[in-house]
């Protein structure tokens, strides 16, 4: 997955089937290539950061970030003193990032705070003007059940369309990197529009069951289909 031309890969320890023991070998195969690793953590918790970081991330997605505390402590959490609170110890990201890894840490890693609730919504600009936060991102469907509509991609619900457009027009306005989970192009496209910096487009599960559908369906019909291998 990493040398398909991404410019950054997620591991997600939130929703994914995996826990640290799993995340360290992904990040050991995604530093062969030229890809920026980043880990989303299940919650906010120093210690997971820590390990995280330690272990090689070049970036946290935290989940739930609501209000500008929530943010300044998320990102205490991911630099070292006097930025903030992260502990030194040994670490695997010194191996290849150098031994002066401490010294340019908290100008490398990326802070991303996940705005995935009608608080977080009305509270953007707390979160976007939080000293040393570097990201944002939306999680539409979280977003979607907090506001009273059902949870899936790429919603179009009128008040959680305009919320998300209201946080793009927000991360522009102070000059932040927005981001958005999408489960199409064409949604994906019209983010882009709506002034969000980049998109993550599905997941490697969505992937592969997008790709055995079609191949499969082609298959069965006995009819080539140029979308498919």
């Amino acid at each position: 997955m990493a040398r398909q031309g991404w410019d950054s890969i997620c591991i997600d320890m939130q929703h994914g089937a995996i826990d640290y023991s799993d995340a360290l070998p992904m990040l050991q195969a995604i530093s062969t290539t030229d890809m920026t690793p980043l880990i989303r953590i299940p919650w906010f918790d120093p210690a997971i950061i820590g390990k995280s970081l330690d272990a090689g991330a070049y970036g946290i997605i935290c989940p739930m970030v609501n209000n500008r505390a929530e943010a300044q402590a998320f990102v205490a959490a991911c630099r070292y003193a006097p930025q903030g609170l992260r502990s030194v110890g040994p670490l695997r990201a010194s191996l290849y990032a150098g031994a002066d890894y401490v010294k340019h840490a908290n100008t490398t890693i990326i802070t991303m705070a996940m705005i995935e609730s009608a608080e977080a919504v009305k509270n953007v600009e707390d979160i976007l003007t939080t000293p040393g936060l570097d990201s944002i991102y939306v999680g539409p469907s979280d977003l979607a059940v907090s506001m009273g509509e059902n949870a899936g991609f790429d919603p179009r619900f009128p008040k959680v369309f305009e919320a998300i457009k209201h946080v793009g027009a927000m991360a522009k306005k102070h000059k932040i990197p927005a981001g958005i989970h999408v489960g199409s192009v064409q949604y994906g496209m019209e983010m882009i529009g709506a002034a969000y910096s980049f998109v993550s487009y599905l997941s490697d599960f969505r992937l592969l069951q997008t790709i055995a559908a079609k191949g499969l369906a082609a298959l069965r019909a006995g009819t080539p289909n140029a979308s498919v291998p």
